[in-house]
């Protein structure tokens, strides 16, 4: 019986992680028929190990056959050696950053051994940013505007959604924004950062401002509407219940109307953590603040040999994320709520 619960508990924990690959493991290692689970195996991971390996393929074969004003395409084996280069890259940027303070405070030590009252400073490492750099800017930078666009979606669209006369009076604001582009918003963000945040101290660089109110503003529509239509379609059974216990406004909300409207909130942050990331990557091109977007477009402009790579690098690493990241909003949904058979596509 023990056996039975802990292997049920690790099927649900992979499958919660979207590591439904590892169910055919657990079940041939507590003695569930092997050809089977070898069988299903094979189609979980020997299915999608065969498309790439076909698109891996086709991708070296097409290359080689375009040649471009940078030279020729790359192919995988020429990004995989651009991976490498930048991680290297990265390895010795931190290297000189180490290597910079260390000098700083040998320095500022000697200055106190010959005088201890003296005022000694640290000065900030102002070498170039990496691709790692760049990645780590770039998730900072999704998800603040991404936590910023939740906050002012989920309330407004919890009210819409208890509300018929609310939604009517913002649906039509909501349908007209939505599909503003983040081109279209960034010039407008940036004016008004520009204007309003004014400061001889600043907390923030404005470039992360203008980025992360860009994401805010294309990314909290889907979540609005999701969470609106979550609420509204709440069984009428559990309305009548709270109205019979005579539960105020925000005890309906709280154990009411969000844990039954929690999947299709989880569906709404999902599609906008995903048009999130894709606004971000545009945002940095078009006003090259730092991120990933920058490094493309500064590699576009720098116009090497390896640029090409480079940028495909970029590519794959943008798309991985948003991958990731698609991923991790399908387990928090899986956790939080009881849609625990959230699809996982």
């Amino acid at each position: 019986m023990k056996a039975v619960i802990m292997k049920d508990k690790l099927i649900n924990f992979f499958e919660m992680l979207g590591l439904t690959w590892a169910t055919p493991v657990v079940k041939i290692s507590t003695g569930e028929d092997p050809r089977e689970q070898l069988f299903e195996l094979g189609r979980l991971i020997g299915l999608p190990l065969l498309a790439i390996m076909f698109f891996l393929f086709a991708w070296a074969g097409i290359a080689k056959q375009i040649d471009t004003s940078l030279g020729q395409l790359p192919g995988p084996a020429q990004v995989w050696e651009q991976t490498i280069n930048l991680i290297d890259e990265h390895k010795q940027e931190r290297a000189k950053e180490a290597a910079f303070y260390q000098r700083q405070e040998a320095r500022n030590q000697k200055k106190l051994e010959e005088n201890p009252d003296a005022e000694v400073k640290i000065r900030p490492y102002t070498g170039k940013a990496t691709f790692i750099d760049q990645i780590w800017t770039s998730l900072i930078t999704v998800f603040t505007g991404f936590l910023i666009g939740t906050f002012i979606a989920i309330p407004l669209g919890i009210a819409c959604g208890l509300s018929d006369k609310l939604y009517t009076a913002l649906s039509p604001l909501i349908q007209i924004f939505k599909p503003v582009s983040p081109l279209a918003w960034l010039p407008l963000v940036t004016m008004v950062v520009s204007a309003v945040y004014v400061t001889s101290d600043p907390m923030f660089d404005k470039s992360f401002l203008n980025s992360a109110i860009t994401v805010t503003l294309c990314s909290l529509w889907p979540t609005v509407i999701n969470t609106a239509v979550g609420v509204s379609s709440i069984d009428k059974d559990l309305i009548n219940v709270g109205r019979v216990l005579r539960l105020n406004w925000y005890t309906k909300v709280i154990k009411i109307a969000i844990p039954s409207a929690l999947p299709m909130i989880f569906t709404g942050l999902r599609i906008s953590l995903g048009i999130g990331w894709m606004v971000l990557i545009a945002a940095e091109m078009l006003a090259q603040n730092p991120g990933l977007g920058k490094f493309v477009w500064d590699e576009f402009q720098n116009g090497s040999s390896n640029s090409l790579g480079r940028i495909m690098v970029a590519v794959l690493v943008i798309g991985i994320i948003g991958f990731i990241l698609d991923r991790l909003m399908l387990t928090l949904q899986k956790f939080f709520s009881h849609d625990k058979n959230a699809v996982l596509r």
